[in-house]
């Protein structure tokens, strides 16, 4: 799942627990000495203790673990992990008004263990020479980490440290601009996915709902930058929209309003807010007519299959119905095992992906067949927001022929489920051991599932309330 933090809850049941000590040098995933391997098997445990600042034994410990569990750790060119962490360690030292001219990138051979150690060296080099500054040592760490897991180039992989919640908030408040752009943050990973224009298509509450946006307002410039440069998107100027706790950065926005002809600009300050429950609830249920179910699922979060059967269950009382509309557009992703589930009650004896090795052996993920069957035909609508296990499912329902896609294209954001791995100063590292091939053994990631019936949403027919996509299914579903 991508986009989504590991919680401790889930840590407790799936984390992979790294040595907390540096092993001496061994082949990755190789047992060191004393017969602690890179990384060991999962364990449970009573809880996670608190997270202690990164140092050069976590850093070769995530290196290890990448190497010895990633989907392409056995082929990987271990430099392009090292340069890239090294690159981050000198642009820290920099930014810190700390530079050295012993932070020089040493020449690698492609030996993954010498290699290792003439990085290790380099950088104990420099750090020994540096102020016993803990804080600084701990910022030039996080940053050779997080580049490192990054110059991976995969969307499911995370290092997650430092969660927080905003200490005023409360039951289901959110934190942010209190927005929603029809471009959402999983275009960092994938920026040609993207079409202009940037366009409001929900005002949650907040910041936003006070300043007066309203859905279909076009989004000119974030913070004076273009979110298109020569028709491709920028992502950084995108990700401004959709700012985490504890960033607290102001962004400024230059909008036009197109049925008015309306210019202006509005600062945001990111901030706590009761978003309205209609916008966050995970699945809503309505009748657009009387004998076709609606059904908007927000994202596949545990028993979230159930909760769809059910609001049908609760929609088809009283009446028949001849077909759902199932709305996955902004779906964010979640548990393929919820996104497999809920294709089961549409298909039975079915593949619905193949999860697969570097070497070209796969797993297969077949439907649950103890499921009950809906019987009705269906129509899926589907976004560039529409993401990991939100594109399995749609995939699946392409490539079986279950029923019909509607909108635009998903965002590409699958490269496989992530697995968690604890590190030994309690920070989670995360990425898949397999790569995710639809039914049709098509790669989705980076390339996304494309609709059967293109019907993109345009600020005009937001700012009016339109849905062409929905009357399109409707459409569909009367023939």
């Amino acid at each position: 799942m991508i986009g989504k933090t590991v919680t401790a809850g889930l840590v407790l049941l799936l984390a992979v627990a790294c040595t907390g000590q540096t092993p001496p040098r061994t082949q990755p995933g190789k047992a060191a000495a004393g017969g602690t391997p890179a990384c060991a098997p999962p364990q449970r445990g009573p809880g996670i203790a608190a997270e202690t600042p990164a140092t050069i034994d976590v850093i070769e410990q995530a290196y290890r673990c990448i190497l010895a569990n990633y989907y392409s750790g056995t082929t990987l060119d271990a430099r392009s992990l090292l340069s890239a962490g090294f690159v981050a360690f000198t642009q820290e030292l920099n930014r810190s008004g700390r530079d050295l001219a012993e932070a020089t990138l040493p020449a690698f051979a492609g030996d993954r263990e010498a290699d290792w150690a003439a990085f290790e060296a380099a950088y104990r080099r420099v750090t020994d020479r540096l102020p016993p500054d803990a804080g600084l040592r701990a910022k030039l760490a996080a940053a050779t980490l997080r580049a490192i897991v990054a110059a991976l180039g995969d969307n499911h992989a995370r290092w997650t440290s430092g969660v927080q919640r905003p200490p005023d908030s409360y039951d289901d408040d959110q934190y942010g601009l209190g927005l929603r752009a029809n471009i959402g943050p999983q275009v960092a990973g994938n920026p040609g996915a993207a079409l202009p224009p940037l366009f409001v298509t929900s005002v949650l509450g907040g910041p936003a709902k006070k300043a007066g946006l309203r859905p279909g307002d076009v989004i000119e410039s974030i913070n004076d930058s273009a979110p298109f440069i020569k028709g491709e998107v920028t992502p950084a100027a995108i990700a401004r929209l959709y700012p985490q706790y504890p960033e607290a950065a102001a962004v400024r926005l230059r909008l036009l309003r197109q049925d008015t002809g309306r210019r202006w600009s509005v600062t945001l300050k990111p901030g706590l807010y009761q978003p309205d429950p209609e916008t966050t609830q995970l699945v809503t249920a309505k009748l657009p007519r009387d004998d076709i179910a609606y059904v908007r699922l927000r994202g596949f979060a545990p028993d979230a299959a159930n909760r769809v059967f059910k609001a049908i269950a609760r929609l088809r009382t009283g009446r028949t119905l001849t077909g759902v509309v199932l709305d996955l557009r902004g779906n964010g992703g979640g548990s393929p095992v919820e996104a497999t589930r809920l294709l089961s009650g549409f298909a039975h004896g079915k593949v619905t992906a193949y999860q697969c090795a570097v070497d070209g052996t796969c797993e297969t993920t077949r439907t649950d067949d103890s499921v009950a069957l809906l019987n009705l035909p269906l129509v899926v609508l589907t976004d560039r927001a529409c993401a990991s296990a939100c594109e399995h499912f749609s995939s699946a329902v392409k490539d079986l022929r279950l029923g019909r896609l509607v909108g635009t294209r998903t965002a590409g954001v699958i490269s496989g489920p992530a697995q968690p791995y604890l590190l030994g100063n309690n920070t989670m590292l995360g990425f898949p051991s397999k790569h995710h091939l639809a039914p049709g053994r098509e790669v989705i990631d980076r390339v996304g599932v494309a609709p059967d019936d293109y019907v993109p949403l345009t600020p005009t027919d937001a700012a009016a309330g339109r849905d062409p996509a929905l009357a399109r299914a409707l459409t569909l579903l009367h023939k």
